[in-house]
């Protein structure tokens, strides 16, 4: 019992410590995108947006939707709401870019 639990801790502390576009690309394939493109997006969001950005779009994303019948479900349309309303310009730039650059299409978005 106390090895599983040092191991799941273990597992905990590499996950928290995994970069940004890891992450990115993590809940980009939770919305649909394929593994390719949602790497290729998360590189380019991370290399594009400084860690205040990606906090703060991260934010928007997990608050985006709460008062939904589906809360917790975001889709790659809703994302690319989330980027579009953010205060900061930057940021919605950034995600078009990279959706563009990894080939994401306006069917993916859509979809």
């Amino acid at each position: 019992m106390m090895r599983s639990t040092a191991t799941l801790c273990a597992i905990a502390a590499v996950a928290g410590c995994a970069s940004p576009s890891t992450r990115i690309a993590a809940e980009l394939s939770r919305y649909g995108l394929d593994e390719p493109r949602a790497q290729c997006v998360g590189q380019r969001l991370e290399r594009d947006l400084s860690m205040t950005q990606l906090r703060e779009l991260a934010a928007a994303a997990r608050a985006y939707g709460t008062n939904d019948t589906t809360p917790g479900r975001l889709t790659l349309s809703d994302f690319t709401r989330v980027a579009g309303s953010m205060r900061d310009p930057k940021v919605p730039v950034a995600v078009l870019r990279a959706g563009s650059a990894c080939g994401v299409t306006v069917l993916d978005v859509l979809g």
